[in-house]
């Protein structure tokens, strides 16, 4: 009578091996599911804002998605509005009057929707600690330390 292959002798299925693990670094990314949505998210979002005439309302949509992306991604997770809510703070987009944050927040948006460099400077500049702030609880980056 022939025996069964104990469980601990068995070769692994090759689909529960895991995914490559990817090395970070500037310019690589933050890898997670459905990154795309963030997209969507912004844009419900970023047309119901009132924007400095010097920013275009592309600009703003690309850079909040993408930081709504990168800070879902910290997580495992896919992109919420939590995610557009916390980036949308962390620029003062919903109430803040402080000269030096619209200043910022100015410089950091702009031409961000039609370059792929300046969306990888954009994404790597914004501090992984800062992307984690609870909502309300966010403090704007100009200010984060």
């Amino acid at each position: 009578m022939p025996m069964e292959t104990p469980e601990i002798g068995r070769p692994k299925k090759a689909g529960l091996l895991g995914a490559p693990s990817a090395h970070g670094g500037a310019s690589r990314g933050t890898p997670g599911p459905d990154a795309g949505y963030a997209l969507t998210l912004s844009k419900n979002v970023v047309h119901h804002l009132v924007l400095e005439s010097e920013l275009n309302e592309h600009d703003v949509e690309w850079g909040v998605a993408l930081l709504s992306a990168k800070r879902a991604s910290l997580v495992g997770r896919a992109p919420c509005e939590t995610d557009v809510s916390v980036v949308l703070d962390l620029f003062g987009f919903r109430g803040t009057e402080d000269e030096a944050v619209r200043a910022d927040r100015v410089q950091r948006f702009r031409g961000i929707a039609h370059s792929y460099f300046l969306q990888r400077v954009f994404v790597d500049d914004v501090n992984e600690h800062a992307l984690r702030q609870k909502p309300g609880e966010v403090i704007p980056l100009l200010h984060f330390r």
